[in-house]
């Protein structure tokens, strides 16, 4: 499975709190329908299918994202 990269992640997990929270102040159907791009962007980026496996999971991969992880390739 391809990873998305830890800086999509925490833009994606940014973007979806706020809506969040907009959405819990005004309720319109336009912060909900891009509540719900966002949170089917993260599901699709995570491997998961509901946003809050997606959120964990997103969050639980910024926690490990470290130069230092052996992860990076060196050539």
């Amino acid at each position: 499975m391809l990873m998305a990269h830890p800086a999509v992640l925490r833009n994606l997990i940014e973007q979806y709190d706020a809506l969040r929270v907009l959405h819990a102040e005004d309720g319109s159907p336009d912060v909900r329908r891009r509540m719900d791009d966002v949170a089917y962007t993260l599901c699709v980026s995570t491997g998961t299918r509901d946003i809050e496996a997606a959120l964990v999971a997103a969050r639980h991969r910024l926690a490990g994202a470290r130069t230092d992880d052996g992860s990076l390739l060196t050539t």
